[in-house]
């Protein structure tokens, strides 16, 4: 068997294989932002700059990545995050990062636009299901949603707040990527291009939003970077975080928080964890980088911070972790695993996280995840 870390070694490595093979209009959507991008680059930027300290004549030892989170005891403090129209960019992408998901023991997020429904990946789920909602404006089609998701065993509720409107994503606009995707011959020249793609989506069909088809009889039409969610969800406010509230009786996270006093007041409605991201660059081009926000929203708030955006190794997974968050969460990542070798992607994917974060660990001479804070640079604290 051909030895996956002597060819791909690193996220990036995986990268460049998965843009050969997913289609330019597809790969556009995946790996685009917003504006001119630059939030995007800021998150990778500000990364660069937390610098942990080594520490030398620990001995031999083999560190632990073990974490705990919502009284679960979690062999790794890092998952699966929800990411919109995830068949489109592998076919069948949803029941395959489920299914890894459940073997790693890891959390899963399934988006409300996925290509699939929570009915369609409940036989795949492991443990630690998220369902992640992007809010209906209908109470009764909230309240469907939310049995459909508890129905079918996600034990997690995600409130993603950081899309109050449609961001304009440029460049995806460009790649020509339409709501429902369609085919024109441009793309169907690209896609020929990629014929493992291409005979996977002949196989699962045209993706579209299932979830929210289910919901709509629109016959409209809409911008070409908007779909049928726009239609049927709303902006949220602080009263529909309380509606939520009542009405989920497990973990509640509240997605796209990077105000400490946004996160203080979270705290004081009865959410159960803060999750500091920016959206990965693509909703708002003027937003501070993740890591940025992250230290003053630990200090704002006792609950678990959950972190996203920007994470591109185990190295950045330590950085979050030293500056105070609790797990960490990845989309990207795990979709340009999936391009790069199909469903033998996740499971490299997480073996190149273990032993990047453990030969760092090694470097630090942290037998722990608790003991990485006490490496940070004394000038970052």
């Amino acid at each position: 068997m051909m030895d996956l870390h002597s060819r791909y070694p690193a996220i990036s490595d995986l990268k460049t294989r998965a843009k050969r093979r997913i289609p330019h209009f597809v790969w556009e959507y995946l790996d685009s932002a917003t504006g001119n991008e630059a939030t995007l680059a800021r998150n990778r930027s500000k990364l660069d700059e937390v610098l942990l300290n080594p520490s030398v004549l620990h001995g031999e030892f083999e560190p632990s990545l073990r974490t705990t989170l919502f009284g679960h005891d979690m062999p790794l403090p890092f998952g699966i995050a929800p990411v919109g129209m995830s068949g489109l960019i592998w076919p069948g992408a949803e029941q395959t990062l489920a299914k890894a998901a459940a073997t790693l023991g890891i959390p899963y997020g399934l988006s409300t636009v996925a290509t699939q429904t929570p009915e369609d990946v409940a036989p795949h789920l492991g443990d630690h299901a998220w369902f992640q909602m992007y809010p209906p404006r209908d109470p009764d089609i909230r309240a469907d949603m939310l049995a459909r998701a508890k129905a079918a065993g996600f034990t997690a509720l995600i409130l993603t707040v950081d899309v109050p409107v449609a961001s304009r994503r440029e460049r995806q606009t460009r790649g020509g990527l339409t709501q429902p995707p369609k085919l024109t011959g441009r793309l169907i020249a690209q896609a020929a291009r990629c014929p493992v793609w291409l005979n996977g989506i002949r196989q699962t069909g045209m993706p579209r939003m299932k979830l929210m088809d289910s919901y709509s009889n629109h016959q409209g039409s809409l911008p070409s970077n908007q779909h049928v969610g726009y239609i049927l969800r709303t902006s949220p406010d602080w009263d529909y975080v309380k509606v939520l509230r009542e009405a989920w009786d497990g973990p509640l996270l509240v997605k796209g928080v990077l105000q400490a006093e946004d996160a203080a007041k979270l705290e004081d409605e009865g959410v159960d964890a803060i999750w500091v991201s920016n959206h990965a660059g693509r909703q708002f081009d003027a937003s501070p980088a993740t890591i940025e926000a992250l230290p003053v929203i630990r200090a704002a708030t006792s609950l678990p911070v959950i972190f996203d955006s920007g994470i591109e190794s185990g190295l950045d997974i330590l950085r979050a972790l030293a500056l105070g968050a609790d797990f960490v969460m990845m989309g990207r990542a795990w979709h340009y695993a999936l391009g790069a070798l199909g469903e033998a992607g996740p499971a490299h994917l997480a073996d190149i996280l273990i032993k990047d974060m453990q030969a760092n660990m090694g470097q630090m001479g942290t037998r722990t995840l608790t003991d990485v804070p006490e490496r940070l640079r004394a000038t970052q604290l």
